[in-house]
């Protein structure tokens, strides 16, 4: 007897009906979601991760600018400055380190995206002319905060 066929009820003579594997994702129950696909819970941990990193940069003396600032081409989660340096932050929160840690999420495609958003920052209406522009990846695991100035 084939594997597929056990336990299964079918017409006599035809080939009993294949029940397909329920994967976990199927088995979990539905979250609440956010317009967009994040869930509710996902987007909480992000905005108490990007929270705690613009609460790091004031602590550092750094002035912020702006958060989430978007246009139509993406977001930048925080620009702040400090003596005339400009500096973009990507922020990445993660509850564990399932999927690695947090700041491995930002791929060459996301950096190329941030200095184009950076680039349309500056060419606005800003009062603010840089002496210089960095890039941060700031990353949240457990509360814990870890900057990598100068990340690309």
């Amino acid at each position: 007897m084939d594997v597929c066929d056990q336990g299964a009820v079918g017409p006599p003579g035809e080939p009993a009906p294949v029940t397909p594997a329920r994967t976990a994702q199927e088995r979990r129950p539905p979250s609440r979601s956010i317009p967009g696909g994040t869930t509710e819970a996902r987007r909480r941990l992000g905005q108490v991760g990007e929270a705690a990193v613009a609460d790091w940069y004031v602590a550092n003396g750094y002035e912020i600018l702006a958060r989430n600032w978007r246009c139509r081409d993406g977001e930048i989660d925080l620009i702040v400055v400090r003596s005339r340096v400009v500096v973009f932050c990507e922020v990445k929160s993660r509850s564990s380190e399932a999927f690695g840690a947090p700041v491995e999420a930002v791929t060459r495609d996301k950096q190329r995206r941030i200095r184009r958003l950076a680039a349309r920052w500056l060419q606005g209406d800003t009062a603010i002319r840089p002496r210089s522009i960095r890039f941060d990846v700031a990353g949240v695991l457990r509360g814990q905060v870890e900057i990598l100035e100068g990340a690309f």
